[in-house]
């Protein structure tokens, strides 16, 4: 019996032993992790991009930026490239396109419109109401700094990640047994880009660094612009230059560009404008950049000084202290807001991979994280002090960009700035109202020259230098209403933040934008109403019959038609919307009160919106076709999103009429028009719709980097957009009330969102789970009534106390607040 026992448990030892080897076997024969896992722990799929390769291009690299200064960082492994911008590196200088005594044509412009002689009225608008130069200054890329590497061999466990918590590009992977680690990040605190290179052994950080300029190669028979690279010190180079003269308009922009090297261990020397450095443990590159532009006026400054006062104020700062004060910078800003929409197996997959694989259904957290990159990018972008986020926000590698990278405000500018408020990063649009104060100088000057009228104007688009006239040609020059919808993103401040100084202080220009229109505004001499005249629905053709193609002597090419109309009705619904604002702006004020007065009898006389013959809002006076079948723009559905004229509950018909619009257009366009579609579907309270456009959006009209693209070029606008259209869905705050979770699609079946903004001053914390409210926590700001609009039962209650409410007619539930307290949310318990 012991020898039975004895022999078991011998044989079970060895069984053990079997079953150890086995497993252990088993163990080694499990593949290394694929591309679609990730090689950290770290990862949060809703603030982390990465990817298992570098960029391929430039739209695919990772972006970088303090609002002032920005980087693309492609991760590369033999030779990096870090392309980098300074915001206000543009050709040209300050100039004027106000052309004198051009309002002596108007009268004649507006008589042929109104009898329906539009491309004869097209011609002589050309002529006498374009600004000159037509055309006006293009944003400049600065440098490259590029890195050649001693290292040679197989790269293994590559990841190339953006972390948009700290705002880090890092870039890391094993080659000949040693581990590699490259970090970047521009910082707000001591304005400089700074990269990073480190090895897990000592003496392995090889390489050569240099700093390039660029130049205008399709311009260089007569461009003159210029750099010159040269090196500055033992430790440093430096890259010197001029804008270029652009349009007649003198190159007035001296830039300069510095790197200061620190290698710790190793050798270091300089060949003319290389730094030569070798077998270093770890090396720290700093690059600062400045030009010597003021403001708009004045070009008096000195970017040598500016750049010497960043590096005197660095000091001897170590990069640990640096990149812990960056990242708290950055925090302040982008933790104020947190997103979880639902994890799966493909969240924790490489970006690209992500976005190929995405169905709509299977990952998500993916508009996570594009909400979290629109808010990344426009704190990156756009901070109090710096110039606003262009078409590129503030990465450029062209001298010759799409569309000149600046501010176009038939849409794309406006839309930057739709996540600002709701996103909680008011800040961020500062420099978008400093821009709105600036317009209004050349924009009173084209408002008396070019129209005869008091106040200010601003067109479709501008650039550093804050021209205002119509430019491009008639077609888009013609749209007249670019500063009345600027000025609708003071009000919006105003609504989120309750702040009177603020109101107070734009309030001349709100009311100097509205004196233009009271001036300019015209009878139309069939209907009756107040119309604008000359007008145009941004970039759309009408198909009136006899719009035909014709050769348009502004642009020198076959126009498809002319966009020239009166009355549009995106024109109507700025103006009522900016008569209404400043009317109630003046009341909270106390000021202006026969103004007010004749700003509402004014509103009266505005055409109506109306629906056409085939259901749909119309987008004219007439109830004319459109000569492009899914045209990019929804300009008349402005009056639903952003705007807030047209309610499923208010205007039912109107709705529709969107609707209507929304299903004609379909998903086609581009990034930033299936933002705007996404946005309006969501107002709609159609939340399929809405993510069948940002699946649509994912798969057409993204780079692998998340970027937006908008005919084959990058854009931010469309991510911004995107950003919007994600807040929207799952809050809404437009007419007077927070509606909590309006628009949730099937697929965010449960999540939770922090931080984010209502307006009337409220601060959102919501949390569902299998599409119904679990619970919501409402912070109070500024002490109003909060108006509720909820779909089952609930209780109120603040620091464990019963909440009074009142049940309002229209269904909603009201209740007082005390501003700096929060107050609870939840469903009655149900049996």
């Amino acid at each position: 019996m012991t020898c039975l026992f004895q022999t078991s448990r011998n044989w079970g030892r060895i069984l053990s032993i079997f079953m150890i080897l086995a497993l252990l076997a088993f163990v080694a024969c499990i593949p290394e992790p694929t591309p679609s896992q990730a090689p950290f722990g770290d990862l949060d799929p809703t603030t982390v991009l990465w990817y298992a390769q570098p960029a391929d291009k430039w739209e695919n690299a990772l972006p970088v930026g303090n609002g002032r200064l920005g980087a693309m960082v492609f991760g590369k492994t033999d030779e990096e490239r870090i392309q980098f911008n300074e915001e206000t590196y543009w050709s040209g200088g300050p100039y004027s396109q106000t052309v004198e005594e051009g309002y002596k044509a108007l009268p004649e412009i507006q008589q042929l419109i109104f009898a329906g002689e539009y491309q004869k009225a097209h011609k002589l608008f050309g002529r006498y109401l374009m600004g000159y130069p037509v055309e006006q200054m293009k944003y400049q890329s600065f440098g490259d700094v590029v890195l050649k590497f001693a290292t040679a061999g197989e790269v293994t466990e590559y990841s190339h990640r953006l972390d948009l918590k700290r705002a880090l590009v890092t870039t890391s992977y094993h080659q000949n047994g040693i581990h590699f680690t490259r970090e970047v990040l521009v910082t707000p605190v001591d304005q400089v880009i700074v990269v990073r290179l480190t090895a897990d052994r000592p003496g392995q950080i090889s390489c050569v660094v240099n700093l390039r300029g660029y130049r205008n190669q399709a311009h260089s028979n007569y461009a003159t612009d210029y750099f010159r690279m040269d090196g500055y010190g033992q430790d440093g180079l430096m890259l010197r230059g001029k804008s270029a003269d652009y349009l007649g308009v003198e190159g007035n922009l001296h830039y300069l560009g510095q790197l200061r090297a620190v290698p710790e261990g190793g050798r270091m020397r300089r060949d003319e404008t290389d730094l030569i450095i070798q077998e270093a443990d770890a090396v720290t590159l700093f690059i600062a950049a400045a030009t010597n532009f003021v403001n708009y006026q004045d070009v008096s400054g000195d970017a040598q000084s500016r750049v010497e006062t960043v590096f005197t104020a660095l000091g001897k700062k170590d990069y640990n202290q640096i990149k812990q004060e960056h990242i708290q910078a950055h925090q302040q800003l982008f933790s104020r807001v947190s997103l979880d929409l639902g994890t799966t197996p493909l969240s924790y997959a490489p970006t690209d991979e992500r976005r190929e694989k995405f169905d709509g259904k299977n990952d998500p957290n993916l508009a996570a994280l594009c909400f979290q990159f629109g808010r990344y990018m426009l704190i990156s972008s756009s901070r109090p002090g710096t110039q606003p986020a262009t078409l590129q926000g503030i990465w450029n590698k062209d001298m010759n960009p799409s569309w000149d990278s600046k501010y176009t405000t038939n849409i794309n500018t406006e839309m930057n700035y739709w996540p600002a408020e709701v996103g909680n990063l008011s800040e961020c649009a500062l420099p978008l109202f400093q821009m709105i104060r600036e317009l209004t100088d050349q924009g009173s000057d084209v408002a008396q020259e070019h129209y005869g009228a008091q106040g200010w104007v601003f067109h479709q688009n501008t650039d550093i230098w804050r021209v205002t006239a119509p430019m491009d040609g008639p077609d888009w020059g013609a749209f007249t209403a670019g500063g009345a919808w600027l000025c609708t993103h003071l009000w919006e401040h105003y609504l989120y933040t309750g702040d009177k100084d603020f109101l107070r202080e734009f309030y001349p220009i709100l009311k100097g934008c509205v004196e233009f229109f009271l001036d300019f505004l015209v009878e139309h001499p069939e209907y009756g109403w107040l119309v604008t005249n000359p007008s145009t629905s941004p970039e759309n053709f009408p198909d009136w019959p006899g719009n035909d193609t014709f050769y348009d002597e502004v642009c020198g090419w076959m126009s498809p038609g002319t966009t020239i109309c009166a009355g549009s009705t995106i024109d109507t619904q700025l103006l009522h919307d900016l008569f209404g604002y400043v009317v109630e702006a003046a009341g909270i004020l106390d000021v202006d009160r026969e103004f007010r007065q004749e700003v509402l009898g004014v509103r009266e006389r505005l055409a109506p919106m109306q629906i056409g013959k085939n259901g749909d809002l119309q987008e004219w006076l007439e109830d004319w076709g459109q000569k492009e079948k899914s045209h990019r723009h929804i300009s008349h559905l402005y009056g639903l999103f952003p705007g807030n004229q047209i309610s499923l509950r208010r205007t039912p018909d109107l709705a529709e009429g969107c609707c209507v619009v929304l299903e004609q257009r379909g998903l086609e366009g581009n990034g930033w028009a299936s933002a705007w579609k996404m946005a309006c579907w969501a107002r709609l309270q159609n939340p399929e719709k809405a993510m069948d456009n940002f699946q649509y959006y994912i798969h057409h009209y993204t780079y692998d980097s998340l970027y937006a693209i908008c005919s084959r070029a990058l854009q931010v606008d469309g991510l911004f957009g995107i950003s919007a259209a994600v807040a929207e869905m799952l809050v809404q705050s437009h007419e007077n009330e927070l509606y909590l979770l309006p628009a949730l699609p099937d697929a965010w079946r449960s999540g939770e969102v922090k931080g984010i903004k209502a307006r009337g001053g409220f601060e959102l914390d919501v949390t569902w789970e299998k599409s119904r409210l679990s619970y919501a926590d409402i912070r109070s700001l500024l002490g109003k009534t909060c108006r509720l609009r909820v779909i089952n039962s609930v209780k109120i209650t603040t620091e464990g106390q019963s909440v009074p409410v009142v049940t309002t007619p229209d269904g909603l539930i009201a209740f007082e607040t005390e501003s700096g307290r929060t107050y609870t949310v939840e469903p009655h318990n149900t049996i």
